[in-house]
């Protein structure tokens, strides 16, 4: 048995049904409810990343005071900001393992949209091949796949009689221009992280301010073209993962706001 099917791929699965059962058997109204979930469930793993980003915006002065005192001397400069942050409990690198592990999961939910909700072969035994006992749909059970003008096993795309192509669907580029916000929600502290690596040189802080700012860029293109080409309950649990995430004005999320 795959590894990777026990740790995540089945748990997911199990969760999406869960939520389907209690949900009315709507399966357009379980994604959404368990995206809500999973984001709640998620947020500890940013919490760390916020705090540090919080306390370098909190100590940007004296930072910027070590910089003076040290800036004939590199090698003083970072023993100095190294003990500084030591001090005050700061990691500049605190925000690259929790994000790597949140893509990880949701590589694992898209893998069961595409693997589960397709629009070729039977859902019904799809699904029971990843589910646990007690949630198994018994012999002739169908699937409600269908949200407002959707099905959720097809993509969410119009056919235009003179392109040669598909037109996305309106619901499908608000899921992109939510990722796009949400992304946009978090420059203050990605223009704090580029601060922070200028000033101590590492190239494990310029590593994760450049990875930072593609992934504003590339997350957006990526919930678009994926949507596009497989299928709409993708683009549910992602413009809904992407729109229940409040900040406050600074880019920073209201939950974490004490």
């Amino acid at each position: 048995m795959n590894i990777f099917n026990i740790i995540l791929i089945e748990p997911l699965a199990n969760g999406l049904i869960l939520f389907y059962k209690l949900l009315g058997q709507n399966m357009g109204l379980a994604i959404i409810g368990f995206s809500l979930a999973l984001t709640f469930l998620l947020k500890p793993l940013t919490k760390p990343y916020m705090q540090s980003m919080k306390k370098m915006k909190d100590f940007e002065p004296q930072l910027a005071k070590l910089k003076e005192r040290h800036k004939d001397d590199r090698k003083k400069l970072m023993e100095a900001q190294t003990e500084f942050y030591k001090q005050k409990g700061i990691n500049p690198g605190a925000g690259c393992l929790p994000y790597l592990l949140q893509i990880v999961v949701l590589i694992a939910l898209f893998n069961v949209f595409t693997r589960v909700l397709s629009p070729n072969g039977d859902v019904i035994s799809k699904f029971n091949e990843l589910l646990y006992a007690p949630l198994k749909f018994a012999g002739g059970e169908t699937l409600n796949t269908k949200f407002l003008y959707l099905d959720v096993t097809k993509p969410d795309a119009f056919k235009v009689s003179f392109l040669p192509f598909s037109v996305p669907g309106p619901i499908l580029i608000l899921a992109a221009l939510l990722q796009f916000v949400s992304a946009k929600m978090m420059t203050p502290f990605q223009k704090l992280e580029a601060k922070v690596a200028k000033k101590t040189k590492g190239a494990a802080d310029d590593f994760q301010v450049s990875m930072q700012k593609s992934m504003s860029l590339t997350f957006p293109l990526f919930t678009l073209i994926r949507v596009w080409l497989f299928i709409g309950c993708s683009f549910l649990f992602f413009s809904f993962y992407s729109s229940i995430k409040p900040r406050d004005g600074e880019g920073l999320p209201l939950w974490f706001r004490k």
